[in-house]
């Protein structure tokens, strides 16, 4: 199979499961070199392996990417023992749900820090490695950043903050030929999902909600994810694309 994006290097947070894993094998599969970012080692280990048996070049990069000190540290490493990268994924995040008057300023500070911050401090650190003429940002937000749930004040939030900051950094990096670009995945079976997925009465009303009858699957995210890192998708900058089975659309 020919392998379109072969020669391309990629960062991604969040790589050690759910939609960075998937993410990060489907690049594989394109011959991308992978430098794999979250803080749980063991579980990058395994996704790197994965990676390496498909053919790829993958690292591990044990990383908090919501401290500031952290993304320097291995905006270091990566320059010293990676090399530059040509496409930078923000998967890493968090939900934390309650209602937004139980919340305590640290709750909601980390929800922030973890899912937003963290996106400025990766882009801050890794846009300029991009060459002339291409680089790709994908921010990952959520269908929760266009309508919301009780108790999703604090990730509602952080993602609709996402989307506006995509917009932004997209037309100041378009003169470069670099893109920017969201995906806002809606009800994925991830490991944030688990609990509605494996509760029978909770997954039933799930489904009914969703036009397509199913929970999204992985490799669909991680295909498009390779769609966007195309030289054929250069002309798509500064928007979002739902991937969410009609769900949006009722």
């Amino acid at each position: 199979m020919e392998q379109r994006l072969k020669g391309k290097s990629a960062l991604i947070t969040g790589a050690s499961k759910g939609l960075g894993k998937a993410m990060a094998m489907a690049l594989a599969a394109e011959g991308v070199k992978l430098a794999l970012v979250s803080r749980d080692r063991e579980q990058l280990e395994l996704v790197a392996g994965l990676a390496i048996g498909a053919g790829s070049d993958a690292s591990v990069f044990v990383t908090d990417v919501a401290v500031e000190e952290s993304v320097l540290a291995l905006q270091r490493t990566i320059r010293d023992e990676f090399g530059p990268v040509d496409i930078l994924i923000n998967n890493a995040g968090m939900n934390l749900r309650k209602k937004l008057v139980d919340f305590t300023l640290s709750e909601w500070q980390s929800v922030m820090d973890t899912n937003l911050t963290s996106v400025f401090l990766m882009c801050r650190a890794f846009v300029p490695q991009f060459k002339e003429g291409y680089g790709r940002v994908i921010n990952l937000s959520s269908i929760m950043g266009h309508v919301s749930l009780p108790e999703r004040s604090a990730y509602s939030a952080s993602k609709t903050g996402l989307l506006g900051l995509t917009r932004a950094l997209a037309l100041e990096l378009a003169p470069q030929g670099v893109t920017c670009n969201c995906i806002s995945p809606g009800p994925f079976a991830t490991e944030m999902n688990q609990k509605i997925a494996e509760n029978e009465e909770l997954n039933a009303q799930f489904m009914a909600s969703i036009p397509v009858g199913r929970w999204g699957k992985l490799d669909e995210v991680g295909a498009l994810a390779v769609y966007l890192c195309l030289p054929e998708a250069g002309f798509v900058t500064g928007t979002d694309i739902v991937i969410d089975g009609g769900w949006l659309a009722r």
